[in-house]
């Protein structure tokens, strides 16, 4: 029988996550999508504890209205790269999470770039 796309996007991403981990020096970049929003994690595995975390439910980017999902992400992406600055942290792991990258993923990692990070 088929696997469902839920099975295989868990399999693609059991297969990212046991290749790539984050520390506290270079934390993991983690992204979920959902159909509405984005969210996206800085994770040290090591610890076990979320560093940072923006999603497109934040006040300054869901009060703008007229902009489709692909433009939130962007500015998800925009968003967590300043926090990062603010930390102080310049180089990330991205994790995809199973998702391809294209689209929303791909607009969020661009920002990302764009606002500093290096992955």
């Amino acid at each position: 029988m088929a696997l469902t796309k839920l099975e295989k996007r868990t399999r693609i991403r059991m297969r990212i996550r046991k290749k790539i981990s984050g520390t506290a020096e270079k934390p993991r970049l983690a992204v979920f999508r959902s159909n509405k929003q984005i969210y996206v994690q800085l994770i040290d595995d090591l610890n076990g504890v979320t560093m940072l975390a923006a999603s497109s439910q934040e006040k300054d980017i869901a009060s703008k209205t007229g902009i489709n999902k692909t433009e939130q992400a962007r500015l998800v992406g925009k968003s967590i790269a300043e926090k990062c600055r603010e930390k102080g942290i310049e180089s990330v792991v991205f994790d995809r999470s199973g998702y391809q990258y294209h689209g929303r993923v791909k607009s969020l990692a661009d920002a990302a770039r764009e606002g500093g990070l290096k992955f």
